[in-house]
């Protein structure tokens, strides 16, 4: 293993500090990649759902908690069919999202027994 001590940025010939100027073009940089790719602008704006299909208040709990259960098991079969049809890292991802369907599907099931418990 070679032991090579750390050279600092001033002594680096490659550093972009080297000059002053270097060092406002990397701050202008920044503050470019800062402006184009913060995630808190992409955060701050607001999720407004889409109007055009609504859910019906006066749908009661339960029957509310048993479609939303019934949906992500179909999402959850139709994610397996499809990633049955692929290979690699695609497959993966796929069957990484099922996982996080069926993970909701067991939240709602769950939550479905505490509103209507099994007698």
């Amino acid at each position: 293993m070679s032991e090579t001590p750390a050279q600092s940025a001033a002594a680096d010939p490659v550093s972009p500090y080297e000059s002053f100027n270097s060092r406002k073009l990397h701050e202008a940089a920044e503050r470019a990649l800062d402006h184009y790719l913060a995630p808190a602008q992409i955060m701050a704006t607001p999720y407004s759902p889409s109007s055009m299909f609504r859910v019906n208040p006066q749908t009661d709990t339960e029957s509310l908690l048993a479609n939303a259960c019934d949906s992500l098991a179909s999402a959850t079969v139709m994610l397996g069919d499809f990633a049955g049809a692929l290979e690699g890292p695609s497959r993966n991802t796929l069957l990484g999202i099922a996982q996080v369907v069926m993970l909701g599907e067991l939240a709602v099931n769950q939550a479905l027994d505490n509103v209507m418990p099994k007698e």
